[in-house]
């Protein structure tokens, strides 16, 4: 019977591969964690080992290391849902024999189980194989003693790429270094952090505030730390300056070095023998040098090319720490940020799980409970809860919502969730959940909104009060002259004219009023165009009646029609004509002129533009034209435009007032689609 070790932290696949394989040829152990299982693979109890693992960073490839390590040659298959192909080669180079994909396969895991019944071996396979003679003889003997060490220190090579610390990997290092070179003094020098390399040819400004590029000590043995403090490697000149043009190992007994009095002297000054660029497969990161061996025998260049190459490893790591060491920097300044904000801030990952949530987030939804444990999407409120699951599902922007949320009392809050979704992507990978208190907001909008309503009916009383009295005033005086000569006929005749006028205001008002209090349109008809103009201009007449008055209707020859509420737009029309009569002197015609548009989206539009012979509207005129109460005239409410654009715009169209100039007469333009419902 084979035992196969499966290592995942969900019991599930274990359960799935014993339920798959034959149980009387296999035995299935679980473990979360493999140094739980240490002692078995060490003593070879295993016959195949089986890791539930995603390789997409590198936790699972210190998993694979340490498994490695405890057995080298037990067979080792590797179940994950998502992989990228840079980890996925990195798990076979360290030994993974199969890497499959879930769910579990149980033919195809039986079968490779059964073709792998030989990869269990002997001790004496795990051994390399002899070395013959002529091999052995050729090897130099400075080289012999140390390759096995070196061999050893080259297999472990690929971990520097994945440490995030600095300083406790340059010290690991350098001990390491020292005793498997067997030198006394050693030291690495690194680029400063604040100063990035400078371009090839170019030329810094020659100022003392521009700093010269230079390496710094991060880590040595056998140095005193007094000379370090001021002691710094500079690319004009020395063993930075070489190495930063010729990027190869320099001995301080070689020809250039012996040449360049720099060179020496900073060997001197550090007591070493051989310099190697640290390089991070991009640039010059950093300087490693160190003395001779406490034996005496020099490098061989086999030793020094291989500690070069290792190098060069170091040098990947070392960008990998301060590449995390600035992402957690940022990370550490966007969250102090987010914490300082009023507003509830949450990022959430596609599997649900919060990815970032600051101070306000924790309070919002933490209510009576630890505020120092980690926020779930089980605490969201289901009703939000589930338009997020939407949002990270479809990848569509929901509207800002408002509304309460349980055990908040009466507070209002203002609900914003938007996607992330890389380029290229067709789902989003998280989403940005934004909530903000706006009760007190939303209670002051309230407050301004009634005290504007206030003021606005309060100005309403004012005029309206003030229109009927001066209407009233009239019919008063008509009422005295009636009762002293109702029996002449000149004075009955005037007393007609002048209650009529007063009518004509009263009723216009009472128009106003209701065209005003109208949220949609009555009755839609299509009407002519030149017979509802006609009717307005009629309308704003009897208002305004000038005997000379006459209409000057110009449509290009063109029989148009539009659907209209016809009372509504005729009254409007008229609102516009009335001011264009107001405006003119007697003899002179009112102008209207009409055409017909076609907009870019094929839409059919009427545009009537109305003229007069007035001084015109000035800038500042033309900007409040349209306002409540605005008037430059003694008479009258200034509820005449801003009826009509109430009208027009139930009729989906547009008022505009033109400023009048030198060349170009006091304009109204409407603007109407033909089909206004």
């Amino acid at each position: 019977m084979k035992t196969l070790l499966v290592i995942a932290p969900h019991a599930g696949l274990a359960e799935a591969i014993r339920a798959g394989l034959d149980p009387g040829q296999f035995r299935v152990l679980h473990h979360l964690e493999s140094w739980a299982a240490e002692p078995l693979l060490r003593q070879g109890s295993i016959d195949a080992v089986v890791v539930d693992a995603d390789l997409t960073d590198v936790r699972p490839i210190r998993l694979i290391e340490h498994i490695r390590r405890a057995s080298p040659a037990c067979p080792l298959f590797l179940y994950a849902s998502t992989s990228q192909w840079e980890w996925e080669e990195e798990a076979y180079l360290l030994g993974v024999d199969y890497i499959l994909t879930k769910p579990l396969r149980a033919r195809l895991l039986h079968s490779l189980l059964e073709r792998g019944g030989s990869w269990r071996t002997s001790p004496e396979r795990c051994l390399p194989p002899p070395a013959s003679p002529h091999a052995a003889a050729s090897v130099p003997a400075s080289v012999a003693p140390h390759a096995p060490a070196l061999n050893a220190l080259r297999d472990c090579a690929g971990v520097l790429a994945h440490s995030l610390q600095t300083k406790p990997l340059l010290h690991e290092f350098l001990q390491l270094m020292r005793e498997i070179l067997g030198v006394n003094r050693a030291a690495i020098f690194l680029r400063r952090g604040d100063h990035s390399q400078p371009e090839p040819g170019s030329n810094p400004p020659a100022t003392s505030a521009w700093p010269v590029p230079a390496m710094e000590a991060a880590c040595t043995l056998g140095i005193p730390q007094q000379l370090l403090n001021h002691f710094t490697l500079s690319f004009r000149s020395g063993i930075a300056g070489h190495l930063q043009r010729d990027a190869r190992i320099l001995r301080r007994g070689s020809p250039e070095a012996i040449a360049d009095p720099d060179i020496q002297r900073e060997f001197e000054l550090l007591g070493t023998q051989v310099a190697l660029p640290i390089f991070d497969r991009e640039g010059l990161l950093g300087i490693m040098l160190f003395d001779q061996r406490l034996t005496g025998d020099p490098f061989a260049h086999a030793d020094l090319s291989l500690i070069f190459h290792l190098l060069e490893e170091l040098g990947l790591a070392i960008r990998n720490s301060r590449l995390h060491d600035a992402l957690s920097g940022q990370h550490a300044m966007m969250t102090h940020t987010l914490d300082q904000l009023g507003s509830a801030v949450m990022v959430i990952a596609r599997d649900l799980n919060i990815l970032s949530a600051n101070h306000a987030a924790r309070r919002l939804f933490l209510r009576g409970g630890n505020p120092d444990r980690s926020l779930t999407f089980t605490d969201l409120p289901q009703s939000l809860g589930s338009k997020v699951f939407e949002t990270l599902r479809s990848g569509l922007v929901p509207e800002p919502a408002r509304g309460k949320l349980p055990g908040t009392g009466d507070a209002l809050f203002r609900m914003v969730i938007r996607p992330f979704q890389p380029r290229g992507k067709t789902q989003p990978e998280a989403a940005l959940l934004l909530i903000d208190d706006i009760t007190e907001a939303d209670r002051a909008q309230q407050m301004e909104i009634e005290a504007t309503n206030l003021r606005l009916v309060r100005r309403m009383a004012e005029q309206l009060a003030h229109e009927i009295g001066n209407s009233l005033v009239p019919i008063s005086t008509s009422q005295q002259l009636l009762t002293d000569g109702k029996d002449d006929p000149a004075t009955r005749k005037e007393i007609s004219s002048i209650m009529g006028d007063s009518i004509r205001r009263v009723g216009r008002l009472a128009r106003q009023m209701q065209f005003l209090a109208r949220d949609g349109l009555r009755r839609l008809e299509s009407v002519p165009l030149a017979q509802l103009i006609e009717e307005a201009f009629q309308e704003a007449h009897t208002q305004n009646p000038r005997g000379s008055a006459h209409l000057q209707y110009n449509s290009g020859g063109q029989p148009l029609s539009i659907t209209a509420d016809r009372a509504g737009l005729r009254h409007a029309l008229a609102e516009v004509l009335l001011n264009a009569l107001q405006a003119n002197s007697a003899d002179q015609p009112i102008e209207v002129v009409s055409e017909q548009e076609t907009h870019e989206d094929g839409s059919r539009w009427v545009r009537i533009e109305v003229r007069d012979a007035g001084s015109g509207f000035d800038e500042e005129t033309a900007k409040h034209a349209t306002e409540p109460f605005y008037s430059t005239r003694t008479v009258g409410l200034g509820l005449g435009l801003t009826v009509t654009r109430k009208i027009l715009e139930l009729h989906r169209g547009r008022l505009e007032v033109c400023r009048a100039t030198a060349n170009t007469p006091s304009t109204v333009r409407i603007s109407l689609p033909e089909m206004a419902g």
